[in-house]
């Protein structure tokens, strides 16, 4: 599993779905400036890394005992999720950010099975916040959430906390300071820019500034 997770984060970065800018950093609509963005979702025009992302995902799906449903989260976990479960053979629900405004007023899309065990299915993990809110769709609904599976965290502190006030497991392919480490291998990044980016996950908040302050001392 450990060399499927440097592939996965290897190929993220080689296609551009993952982009490194410690100078030029970019703004989350958030407001956190930051100096990486991930955008998952390039890997679904790529056929390689799709089936790579795929494949790992059914191996990482082996940890979470007697699934029954897989569930996505709206939008960019649809396509996953829905991958996912018809390599698995699986039934497949999705879980949007908020209920439809008409119609049926659904919040999870397709049926779902009562009392099933559910894994649910996110591209992206920063603070939880939408998986999260997906795994509490799915438990009002009465079914069981075996935790959460998604390509990649930052590996901010709050994100485990968030998990852990929710009592769910959360697993990715692969996530942050391995990142880093793939990214000085392949000369992306400077051991010096990588310590830079390193600190950025222990204070996104006030790591712009704490950078510039280094830079004018």
């Amino acid at each position: 599993m450990v060399h499927q997770k440097s592939e996965i984060a290897s190929a993220l970065l080689k296609i551009n779905a993952i982009k490194l800018n410690p100078t030029h950093p970019f703004t989350w609509s958030s407001g956190i400036i930051s100096p990486i963005y991930c955008d998952n979702r390039i890997a679904l025009s790529h056929p390689s890394v799709r089936k790579l992302i795929v494949r790992t995902f059914v191996e990482a799906s082996k940890s979470f005992k007697s699934i029954e449903m897989i569930a996505g989260v709206a939008t960019a976990g649809i396509p996953w999720g829905a991958y996912l479960a018809e390599a698995l053979d699986l039934p497949f629900i999705y879980v949007r950010s908020k209920p439809k405004a008409h119609g049926r007023k659904n919040k999870i899309e397709g049926e779902i099975i009562p009392k099933a065990n559910i894994l649910v299915v996110e591209d992206l993990i920063s603070t939880g916040g939408s998986s999260i809110e997906a795994v509490k769709a799915i438990r009002d609904e009465g079914s069981n959430v075996l935790g959460v599976l998604a390509i990649f965290e930052y590996e901010f502190a709050k994100a485990r906390d968030n998990f852990k006030a929710v009592d769910c497991r959360f697993k990715t392919l692969a996530n942050y300071s391995q990142l880093l480490r793939i990214a000085e291998n392949l000369n992306i990044i400077s051991s010096e820019q990588k310590d830079i980016l390193a600190k950025w996950r222990k204070h996104p908040e006030n790591w712009w500034r704490e950078v510039n302050n280094e830079v004018n001392k």
